[in-house]
């Protein structure tokens, strides 16, 4: 299965990783990491990533239109979001354009687990 990690926050996406890689997800492969929307879908369009951890609140383009158009290339991906927002409404509309999940941060290492395992079991 392969990842891509979507994160304006280079200490967010060392984290994802390092639970990706230490946590008992072995059949996860890291493809990609991303500091925002655009570069996440030159990565997508390279890598073809089964699986994307997206962040909402990044600089050049935005999380909730990234996902818009990386379903839009990929419509098979499951898309976990991942981020601080406390505003519900950005959240729900990520989850009406197709995201699978949502994670709250902060989050701890088996919250994160969790929603990737319950992500990529969706397929």
């Amino acid at each position: 299965m392969r990842l891509m990690i979507v994160d304006d926050s280079n200490m967010i996406r060392s984290r994802i990783s390092r639970v990706v890689q230490n946590g008992g997800l072995a059949h996860v492969a890291l493809v990609g990491l991303a500091r925002n929307g655009a570069e996440a879908l030159r990565i997508a369009r390279a890598t073809q990533p089964e699986v994307v951890t997206m962040d909402l609140t990044m600089p050049e383009m935005d999380g909730v239109q990234c996902i818009g158009e990386l379903l839009r290339m990929l419509p098979r991906t499951n898309i976990l979001v991942v981020s601080a927002l406390s505003d519900k409404s950005t959240a729900i509309a990520a989850l009406k354009l197709g995201a699978r999940g949502f994670v709250a941060k902060p989050f701890s290492d088996d919250e994160l687990r969790m929603a990737l395992l319950d992500v990529m079991e969706a397929r």
